[in-house]
């Protein structure tokens, strides 16, 4: 069964409001799930997509062809967005269910969020609304700074300061600890283990700047340290 098909199946009556389906899932705790993944950034991000007030059909392609929707399944990713965005409950709402659902899984909670920076730059420019609303994901889901830093550094470049941060050390963390937690990152950002996570396999491809942060911050960490 192909992930549009799991997805309907989830969906279920098209008439059930959104928010009641992200409930349903957090109160199952339903996790390492392709479709389950997808319906939560399909919620997150139909509701971020209003956040400059305008919602064009370009975005929804983006999505769409993030996720590796083959053309016949557009009107269904169409149809989906609808029916998040018209819901009226809110953004920090829908939040703290997919909070829920992965509720002691932080990665994944990172994988949302990464996923979700890429939505909002499908126009080509992330919008500060849309950024204020990152921030508040990251903050509704519990994840560190240094998870916010390292996913922002990914769009957006590794700030020098940040380096350490990036990779969750203090400054005066040794070479042994600095090439430990660029290992480990590497392991958590490999595109196997986000697959058992349950994100769709078109996706994984997020994880690509994320590595590309990870690698910059231990360059410019190891740098600084040569030259001293």
């Amino acid at each position: 069964m192909s992930l549009w098909n799991d997805l309907a199946r989830l969906v279920g009556d098209p008439r059930r409001p959104f928010a009641k389906l992200l409930e349903a899932l957090a109160e199952r705790r339903a996790r390492k799930n392709a479709a389950v993944f997808s319906i939560a950034l399909i919620a997150l991000s139909a509701k971020m997509a209003k956040a400059d007030g305008i919602v064009t059909d370009d975005e929804v392609r983006a999505f769409g062809d993030f996720f590796g929707a083959p053309e016949e399944e557009m009107e269904r990713v169409r149809a989906l967005y609808g029916l998040a965005q018209e819901d009226v409950v809110g953004y920090e709402h829908y939040a703290r269910q997919v909070a829920k659902i992965y509720a002691g899984e932080p990665e994944i909670l990172e994988d949302v969020l990464d996923c979700l920076f890429h939505v909002a730059e499908a126009d080509g420019v992330a919008h500060p609304k849309e950024i204020e609303l990152l921030k508040l994901t990251a903050e509704v889901f519990g994840l560190s700074d240094s998870v916010w830093r390292r996913v922002r550094a990914a769009h957006f470049g590794v700030d020098p300061e940040d380096a350490y941060i990036v990779l969750g050390l203090e400054p005066d963390a040794s070479e042994d600890e600095v090439a430990a937690a660029r290992r480990r990152l590497a392991k958590d950002h490999h595109p196997d283990a986000l697959i058992a996570r349950g994100v769709p396999p078109e996706a994984v491809k997020i994880a690509e700047g994320r590595m590309a942060a990870v690698n910059d911050a231990y360059e410019r960490i190891m740098a600084e340290r040569r030259a001293t």
